[in-house]
């Protein structure tokens, strides 16, 4: 730290002598940019004993680049008028799951922890289309059968919680801070059921003692490349390996309803609220939506970056559509947000060309993200008797993306859709994803009308 430039701001509190009270699933660049900030804050304003473990599921990467640190990195906030950066000390360690699955549990089990926060994006709830859990997965199967150490976030967390049980210590929050509509009540429900099926005594505990806030996440996080780490180091005068960057803009807003303790993060910028689902739907149907939208037309269109896309003017016009004249339609007119203000900032938003953000980073995953993001969105849309063109357009190059034919796919379903192109071709294929009996019918199947345009959108791309 003492090595650090001036410039760079540093937490405002004793780190080092602060306990952990926080266990988090996924410590990616998004958590370091959102969760970690908030805590950082809420520390700095007098706080105690709320840094963060995390955990890593898979990879060791995040883990090698932050605990030779002692946890700590830094925050570069990038905009096209200024760069500030600051160094954050609310991580505490991050836990590689496949190699010490042990400590996971035991940090669950610590009666330090009270709450266990979840960034593993939409494929790491495990679940089918149709939004219930895949007992069928292979990790699923593992971990209810108790064959080895747990593989994923319900084998975790309910063997930390059955120690806590059998402990005599209070049940947890669960704080999912993930991209899925509903996210709170939707993870309660997939924890309760793998919980059932394994350990009806701890199912019943779990739903006594235990609570699952919705939460609303909103910052746009770029992956981070040597580039980036190049001119981080630089500008702070040290090699920061965990090093994030991130807009300005930062938003949270938190269902209130936890089991116990938790930072006061309301006094440094979060919104503790009595329901999140207005600005969820806002989110995932008018930010999300559109950004899926940017990234499979823009990669289709030759470019590189969300601040690219949305500066080809044909682009901009349809994802001035999609947000204005379709997403907002879906919400509730008394939701209490000025629609037509949040599309006029989201479109700043994505031109920050400060901000390099990936297309190809923004596609990845696609099959879990389009149910809530476009989906749903179509159904009550449709429901109404409303067109959606700019949807549709973006629908289309979502299945023209996933037949691999351009570049690499990267979605948890990528096999299984391979399969169906190969089975059915440009000319079957949107019945297959969304027709009657198709993958996704339980989400949307198109009327006639939309079926026809969505096939029309296809064989453009094909010409």
């Amino acid at each position: 730290m003492d090595s650090l430039s001036p410039a760079v701001a540093r937490p405002g509190y004793d780190f080092a002598r602060q306990r952990a009270g926080i266990v988090h699933f996924g410590i990616g660049a998004f958590h370091r940019a959102h969760q970690a900030v908030y805590t950082d804050d809420a520390m700095a304003a007098g706080d105690g004993d709320w840094r963060i473990i995390g955990v890593s599921l898979r990879s060791a990467d995040v883990a090698e680049q932050l605990n030779p640190q002692d946890g700590l990195f830094t925050l570069t906030e990038r905009s096209s008028d200024r760069t500030v950066t600051r160094l954050i000390g609310s991580v505490a360690s991050v836990i590689v799951a496949p190699q010490d699955p042990q400590a996971v549990i035991e940090a669950i089990a610590s009666p330090d922890t009270h709450i266990i926060s979840f960034t593993v994006t939409e494929k790491g709830y495990v679940r089918r289309p149709d939004g219930s859990l895949d007992r069928a997965n292979r990790a699923i199967v593992s971990d209810a059968s108790a064959a080895g150490p747990p593989q994923t976030i319900y084998g975790f967390v309910a063997a930390g919680l059955a120690r806590r049980k059998a402990a005599g210590l209070p049940g947890l929050t669960l704080l999912s801070c993930d991209n899925l509509a509903d996210n709170g009540a939707r993870l309660a429900r997939l924890m309760s059921d793998y919980l059932t099926d394994t350990d009806p005594a701890l199912a019943e505990w779990f739903a006594r003692t235990c609570r699952c806030p919705g939460t609303m996440i909103d910052r746009i996080v770029p992956a981070v490349i040597d580039d980036d780490r190049q001119r981080v180091a630089a500008s702070v005068g040290l090699d920061d390996r965990g090093a994030v960057i991130t807009e300005p803009f930062s938003q949270w807003v938190i269902e209130d309803d936890f089991a116990g303790p938790r930072p006061r993060w309301e006094t440094v910028g979060a919104q503790l609220v009595p329901n999140v689902g207005h600005y969820e739907a806002a989110k995932l149907r008018m930010l999300n939506g559109a950004h899926s939208a940017l990234a499979y037309l823009g990669l289709a269109r030759g470019h590189e970056f969300v601040h690219q896309a949305i500066a080809d003017p044909e682009l901009a016009g349809l994802i001035e559509t999609l947000m204005r004249s379709e997403a907002a339609p879906t919400l509730p007119p008394d939701s209490g947000i000025d629609l037509g203000a949040y599309a006029d900032a989201l479109i700043a938003r994505f031109a920050n060309s400060a901000l390099a953000h990936r297309l190809i980073q923004i596609a990845m995953d696609g099959s879990q993200k389009i149910p809530q993001r476009w989906l749903e969105p179509l159904a009550i849309n449709q429901q109404a008797g409303r067109s959606t063109p700019a949807t549709l357009q973006a629908l289309a190059a979502w299945i023209q993306h996933v037949s691999g034919a351009a570049r690499p796919v990267d979605d948890p379903m990528a096999a299984q859709l391979a399969d169906l192109w190969a089975s059915h071709g440009a000319d079957g294929i949107a019945a297959a994803l969304f027709g009657t009996g198709g993958v996704f019918q339980a989400s949307w199947t198109p009327s006639a009308e939309s079926a026809q345009a969505l096939q029309a959108h296809l064989d453009a791309a094909r010409n």
